[in-house]
């Protein structure tokens, strides 16, 4: 698989990562044999970014990837990048405080059964800490070799700039930010207003999360709600909801249209547009099952031809207006 550098960085990963949203979740998500299987057919197929988080299953993604990582694959083949700062707390959903982030990291270590994160990434932005002191827990964990890089999501443009420019403004005494993960995709294409303009900028790479629509750019969603799909778990069905409405209807229309004149699917066009979007680095997949993931992953030999990607930028257009509009024109 094609190898990208992470940002402005001196690391290299695969051009699609593994996601682990749905590990150890619900009956929905793959058990740990599935687990198993699914980095298997990553690693073979030349995968080598995986992404997980603190939270995700409460823990139980990271503890069933570090069961894995040394046993099924070598740890060195691997690029884990890993998450911190959500909390159980309905009144305080993120912690970015300097205290819970390294406590946090420790935590994820002991999990994941390894010394080191290569990617270490706030997972959201806290307005209830002073932003320099969440930066400052970023440095300290790469400072003390517990990450090798860092990175932010869920960050709005304004607020990637300013941690950007922050860790920038001292070369040498502040890590550089080398990523920020975002939800993308044909069905959502809002970071395309300010938050990847900044990442340009800055030389920020992108990790496209939900890169199929939460599922729906598949197709699977078309006839109905599939009883074994996401859709219909209690757990996901509000994840998935907001993308079936008409607009998103005729989104998927057309991918599946491009993918029957491409003698392709409709997973398989629908991932190939995010992955070669200005400023991406590795859309996140996160498959149910091994079959599913290597469907994902052949999208390696595909490139859409050039009207067909024109095509799916012009039905899918988000509306921008002011300040967004080019007034230089008028």
């Amino acid at each position: 698989m094609e190898q990208r550098h992470l940002g402005r960085t001196g690391l290299r990963v695969s051009r699609i990562g593994l996601g682990t949203l749905t590990w150890g979740r619900d009956a929905q998500g793959p058990d740990e044999p599935g687990t198993a299987e699914l980095l298997k057919t990553f690693w073979e197929a030349g995968g080598t970014l995986v992404d997980t988080a603190d939270v995700y299953g409460g823990g139980e993604a990271e503890y069933l990837l570090g069961r894995l990582v040394g046993s099924l694959v070598p740890r060195r083949e691997l690029v884990i990048a890993t998450k911190a700062g959500g909390v159980p707390d309905p009144d305080r959903r993120f912690d970015g405080s300097r205290g819970h982030l390294l406590a946090a990291l420790d935590d994820s270590l002991a999990r994941l059964g390894t010394e080191y994160v290569d990617l270490w990434q706030v997972h959201a932005f806290d307005p209830g800490t002073p932003l320099e002191e969440t930066l400052h827990a970023v440095d300290l964990a790469v400072s003390s070799g517990r990450a090798r890089y860092a990175g932010v999501c869920n960050f709005s443009g304004w607020q990637l700039a300013k941690a950007a420019t922050w860790q920038l403004a001292s070369p040498g005494l502040r890590t550089r930010l080398a990523t920020t993960q975002m939800e993308y995709s044909l069905l959502q294409r809002g970071v395309e207003r300010e938050v990847l303009p900044a990442a340009l900028d800055l030389g920020i790479g992108l990790l496209p999360s939900s890169p199929l629509g939460r599922g729906v750019l598949t197709g699977k969603y078309r006839s109905g709600i599939p009883a074994d799909s996401r859709g219909a778990s209690p757990a996901m069905a509000g994840f998935v909801e907001p993308y079936l409405d008409d607009t998103a209807a005729g989104i998927v229309h057309a991918v599946a249209t491009a993918a029957h004149g491409l003698a392709v699917t409709p997973l398989q066009v629908a991932l190939a547009w995010v992955r070669d979007r200005p400023g991406v680095v590795a859309p996140l997949v996160g498959a149910r099952t091994s079959p599913q993931l290597a469907e994902a992953l052949s999208v390696e030999t595909l490139t859409l031809p050039e009207e067909i990607r024109q095509a799916l930028d012009d039905v899918s257009a988000p509306v921008h207006r002011y300040p967004d509009h080019d007034w230089s024109t008028l």
